[in-house]
């Protein structure tokens, strides 16, 4: 936080899949450097080999977890396609203002040497390799799912768990190597999300509400946490940037709690509830109640402040974690959402009133979706955020008016002395302009590394 460079460009992946655009997805670089002419527009754009590949998450060769090795460079973007099962490796060294395709994993090599599809969080290793979660075996039945491996020069290896161990739905994961663990979350069967969200599915068992916690580096899944109806759709999940901690938490999406899990003293593991987002009251919507959907979450890298977005309700939240097991709100904003003004959902008060969220314009532009994924810049100071979550779920949730007017990035000053967060009224991207047609923002990576994708062990 203290000798980080500020944050100068920023790879975002970019979909077409589900828009109507007869393209393939591309990785944008987005100029974040204030003193530059092209401040706050998109510099170049790679576009990936194939069309309909639904680019998602991504993650690096080599973070963190690699400085005991002085040859591990963090050179190559590693960029999962969620629905084809491709994984894209990108030159991001050669030239960082304009990314170059080094190499691509086809899906079928993947399905053949694990039986292993959908491909999700990327992470590298201290042994130079890569490890992929996988949501489900190439039919996109969830009890395929496992850990993909890749070597240095992104082979399939094989799977990382051992066999038998594999989790019952698969997502996302984080390892904490001094505690010798693993945990992964579980968002649901490919064959269920990817038609698009059905509140059956849930009751049927396709969606998840447990973490899976492995012993590390070993595989051997050690303990099953059931989250219950409180952790519905448990996505993200995150331990404290502190490698001595055996404390984290993990956002569940449907039921809108921060669950925050933590070592005990027999040496197993538990959970509790640390923040919950009450749902709304509303009028003109699908249900008579609305969830804030807490999709994607980033924690400060001194480990102070969590910040969490409710995609649904509209409002980025800045939680005071000094105390894991007692976050309080410091800060929030609301940058879009169905219940901003405007719209035609409203919330209903406890007294029976019919109300709707000041959301600003940026720029002279309407905040168009929620937000859906967030960076955090290394000296905490600056978040960016994108609106898209997943285009089947875009156009099911917020219709044309995400999916074909595209995605937009914001930039979200904060205050971390008092707490406080405000839109910054300069920045703003619009991926609705694009050349080749509106497109579906997600995932945000630093050259240099972030708060997401690096572990220190």
């Amino acid at each position: 936080m203290e000798k980080g460079p500020r944050e100068k460009l920023v790879y975002v992946t970019c979909v077409y899949n589900g828009t109507g655009i007869n393209k393939p997805d591309y990785l944008a670089t987005v100029d974040l450097d204030p003193s530059s002419p092209t401040y706050s527009q998109v510099i170049h754009r790679l576009p990936v080999t194939h069309i309909g590949d639904e680019l998602h998450h991504s993650g690096w060769n080599s973070c963190s977890s690699c400085h005991g090795d002085p040859s591990a460079k963090r050179r190559f973007l590693i960029l999962p396609s969620l629905l084809s099962g491709r994984v894209y490796v990108v030159d991001t060294a050669t030239d960082p203002r304009a990314p170059s395709l080094h190499k691509v994993v086809e899906s079928e090599d993947i399905a053949e040497n694990t039986g292993l599809g959908f491909p999700h969080t990327s992470h590298c290793l201290a042994s130079g390799d890569i490890m992929i979660s996988c949501l489900g075996d190439k039919e996109g039945n969830a009890a395929g799912n496992g850990f993909l491996l890749l070597d240095s020069e992104f082979n399939v290896k094989g799977r990382w768990e051992k066999p038998g161990h594999s989790p019952l739905v698969g997502y996302d994961f984080w390892y904490q190597p001094r505690h010798k663990t693993m945990i992964s979350s579980s968002w649901g069967a490919p064959a269920a999300f990817r038609t698009g969200f059905d509140l059956q599915h849930v009751q049927d068992g396709l969606y998840g509400r447990h973490l899976h916690v492995y012993d590390w580096p070993g595989g051997e899944l050690k303990q099953t946490l059931d989250l219950g109806d409180t952790g519905l759709l448990p996505l993200e999940v995150r331990f404290l940037h502190d490698p001595s901690k055996d404390t984290g938490y993990v956002g569940c999406a449907l039921t809108s709690n921060m669950v925050r899990f933590f070592k005990t003293a027999d040496g197993s593991w538990s959970h509790e509830v640390a923040i919950s987002v009450k749902p709304l009251k509303v009028r003109n919507w699908i249900l008579p109640e609305m969830p804030g959907l807490i999709t994607d979450f980033v924690i400060s890298l001194d480990d102070r402040y969590l910040y969490f977005v409710n995609w649904l309700h509209g409002d980025i939240r800045q939680y005071n974690i000094e105390d894991p097991a007692k976050p309080f709100l410091a800060g929030q904003v609301w940058v879009g959402g169905l219940l901003q003004k405007g719209s035609d959902v409203v919330y209903v008060t406890d007294d029976g009133q019919e109300q709707q969220y000041n959301v600003p314009q940026v720029k002279g532009h309407r905040l168009r979706g929620g937000p859906q994924m967030i960076q955090l810049s290394l000296d905490g100071k600056r978040i960016y955020v994108t609106n898209s979550l997943f285009s089947r779920w875009d156009e099911q949730f917020f219709g044309d008016d995400l999916v074909k007017k595209g995605s937009h990035m914001l930039q979200i000053d904060v205050d971390t002395e008092k707490g406080g967060l405000a839109v910054n009224p300069n920045f703003f991207v619009d991926f609705g302009t694009e050349p080749d047609g509106p497109a579906l923002a997600h995932e945000m990576r630093y050259p240099g590394g972030d708060c997401t994708s690096d572990i220190w062990i």
